[in-house]
């Protein structure tokens, strides 16, 4: 079978679904943006394309996100295009198609079939619309129908698609019916073998020493430091936090940019604007036991969730994180926001503590708990890493229920 992928990021969340197709004798190609030139990677030929240089032009502001989305999927027909004057034909297209570049695959190859990886559907409401105060819509009454407008990739998609998966029932629930009904859920699948506890792992901090499990260490992890993944709330905690555990090393992961949700002021970053809020009641010696590693290598990433004593999740109601899920992998004990996206991998008090995402007061009592009880700690990291294994293993949960899901969609 010939397997076309479309994803502005290849491999993406298709990491361990594609090499496993074309280790199976599929043709495997993938169009991206990610790369400059073609190469193969595990098997997929992977084929670069660029975006057209624009002019600048006057848009409705509720059209600007659906403009990108055009502009992308334009692109992407043009390099299909190409493959096709060369005889290519798919016999099934997979794109995640959050960026529109999967558009007009299908007027190419009317008779491919598409399967999509359904992110998200923009639901125009509460609380997936306003869920914090502290950053209120500028129009209330216009900011719904801008995020319906959003929508028009999802719909355009939706007629021309055979089915989706969905990483979450959180997420597949967004979608409306009827296409919700063709929404398989399977998440992307945790390697548990490779995420798993390291009872003698050892963390170099630079310039700071090493930290071993024998450290009470508190990790936060965000692709961005920002409110959406409640990077705001967690700041706010560390004055307490820190002043009631003086033994503590805070270790906190992410980059300056934004991933979701609103930009900070121009010239400013979410990182800065929080540490400059909560630095004057955090006295010196206390904040040098706070440690920003930016962005790390993933093998590093697994180090640290290793060493985690604790390990805090907070997120708006969206996208769950992998880095939770790796978290309970790992073994860690997790005090994460009680939301409805992680009520679904976490029960509050058997694999994890759920408190409300606003309460900081509450946040650190749980963690305060948790770093005192070394036996809830071990039963909570053991309970957790055994949720991930019986429903999000990879090699022997997910990727299966991935290729299952594929035939289907083939209809083969």
């Amino acid at each position: 079978m010939k397997i076309l992928f479309i994803h502005q990021n290849f491999p993406g969340q298709y990491k361990h679904l594609a090499p496993l197709l074309a280790r199976q004798g599929h043709h495997c190609v993938a169009l991206t943006l990610r790369v400059k030139e073609a190469m193969t990677w595990q098997g997929v030929r992977v084929i670069p394309y660029a975006l057209p240089k624009r002019e600048g032009q006057a848009l409705h502001p509720w059209l600007v996100d659906f403009d990108t989305k055009l502009t992308r999927g334009e692109a992407c027909w043009r390099a299909a295009r190409a493959l096709k004057a060369r005889g290519y034909a798919p016999d099934l297209i997979l794109a995640h198609p959050g960026w529109g570049e999967s558009l007009f695959l299908r007027d190419l190859w009317p008779e491919a079939r598409l399967g999509l990886y359904c992110e998200l559907y923009h639901v125009a409401e509460w609380p997936h619309l306003g869920f914090d105060p502290e950053f209120p819509l500028r129009e209330p009454e216009a900011e719904p129908l801008r995020i319906r407008m959003k929508n028009i990739n999802n719909h355009l998609h939706f007629a021309e698609a055979h089915g989706g998966i969905s990483p979450t029932r959180f997420q597949a629930d967004t979608f409306p019916q009827p296409f919700r009904e063709r929404i398989t859920v399977s998440h992307d699948g945790i390697d548990t073998l490779t995420a798993c506890p390291d009872p003698s792992v050892q963390f170099e901090l630079e310039g700071a020493g090493t930290l071993s499990r024998a450290d009470e260490v508190i990790t936060f992890v965000n692709r961005n430091l920002e409110p959406y993944r409640g990077y705001h709330i967690f700041m706010r905690a560390l004055p307490r936090l820190l002043r009631e555990r003086p033994q503590a090393r805070v270790l906190i992961v992410g980059g300056d940019e934004v991933s979701y949700g609103a930009r900070p002021p121009k010239g400013q970053t979410w990182k800065q604007i929080f540490i400059d809020e909560v630095r004057g009641r955090i006295a010196t010696p206390d904040w040098n036991r706070v440690h920003f590693l930016g962005r790390i290598p993933y093998d590093r990433f697994l180090r640290l969730l290793q060493v985690s004593r604790v390990h805090v999740y907070l997120s708006y109601p969206f996208v769950l994180s992998w880095s939770l899920m790796e978290a309970m992998a790992c073994g860690a004990a997790i005090v994460a926001c009680d939301t409805a996206p992680v009520r679904e991998v976490i029960t509050d008090g058997e694999t994890g503590r759920l408190v409300d995402f606003f309460d900081t007061g509450a946040l650190v009592a749980e963690i305060c708990a948790l770093l005192e009880d070394p036996q809830a700690r071990a039963a909570l990291g053991a309970a957790s890493r055994r949720r991930i294994q019986e429903r999000y293993d990879l090699h022997r949960i997910c990727l299966p229920r991935q290729h299952a899901w594929v035939r289907e969609i083939a209809g083969r």
